[in-house]
């Protein structure tokens, strides 16, 4: 079992809150990194800065863009994770062409164009991968990559995904599956999608840990999340406007992370008492 997973997996329902690194500038990631871990975070998603976005909404593509513009290159990305130091694993989620015009190799195979990407991640320290616009009919070179050097695979299913999409996700995916609660971009949403139940179910006989994540902003999105069947719950947008706000009266974006991810985490327990036992009555873990 890998780090993520056990993470995800762990005793009590898990937080991963993401940002993108690099935003508003590189030297500001250690500072907000070690605010999400503060606040509970179990597994801490970064986003590598890439000029295409598709699968981000507004609030991220523009964190994307003030990364881009302090100079948050691919390296920079991986110098900023070795400077890092929390005891949490670290996921990078960024787009395939990255990987691929990765490094000196530019001839070859799609595994050996990919393997020094994947080599650099596992040295700089990242456990796992969210590559959101590679289809799962053309990962097997990135898995292979990511087998060599003890990196997590992790896909989105979205509600769309096919049964014969998600068969092969199954047999592909490590760490955790990403749940995406609803259709579109990410972004913060003011309630939890139906889609989300519906997607849980299709994914209970899996093994893997389930992560929830697209628009979960608030303490009883949490809540209700966990409930529902997740192993633990994802948000992104509500910390990169926190960044991009900066410091206000309600204090400083550390502090404001902080407070956040630890709403969010405590809205992930109260799920997780709230869910039935066997006989469908409420779980009492306060005793």
């Amino acid at each position: 079992m890998s780090d993520i997973e056990k993470a995800i997996a762990g005793d009590e329902p898990s937080l991963v809150p993401y940002v993108t690194a690099g935003d508003p500038e590189p030297e500001a990631t250690a500072e907000y990194v070690e605010a999400l871990a503060a606040g509970g975070a179990d597994v801490i998603e970064l986003g590598m800065p890439f000029s295409e976005p598709i699968a981000d909404g507004p609030t991220i593509q523009n964190a994307i863009q003030r990364a881009l513009a302090a100079g948050t290159t691919p390296e920079r990305f991986f110098e900023i994770v070795e400077g890092l130091d929390v005891d949490v694993p670290l996921v990078c989620m960024t787009y395939y062409n990255l990987l691929y015009q990765y490094g000196d190799e530019k001839e070859g195979s799609d595994y050996e164009r990919l393997r020094p990407f994947v080599r650099r991640a596992a040295e700089a320290g990242i456990s796992g991968l969210i590559i959101p616009d590679l289809p799962v009919d053309e990962s097997d070179p990135l898995r292979e990559a990511c087998d060599e050097f003890g990196v997590d695979l992790i896909f989105v299913v979205a509600p769309t995904t096919t049964d014969e999409r998600l068969a092969k996700m199954r047999e592909r995916v490590s760490g955790f599956v990403y749940v995406q609660a609803r259709l579109g971009t990410t972004g913060a949403q003011a309630d939890v999608s139906d889609a989300t139940h519906e997607s849980l179910a299709r994914l209970a006989e899996w093994s893997v840990p389930k992560a929830v994540g697209f628009g979960v902003s608030e303490r009883e999105h949490a809540e209700e999340i966990v409930a529902a069947g997740a192993d633990g719950v994802v948000a992104g947008s509500v910390f990169v406007d926190i960044v991009a706000d900066g410091d206000a009266e309600e204090g400083t974006v550390a502090e404001r992370l902080e407070a956040k991810a630890a709403e969010l985490k405590a809205g992930a327990i109260d799920g997780s008492d709230a869910r039935p036992d066997e006989a469908g009555d409420p779980v009492d873990r306060t005793t």
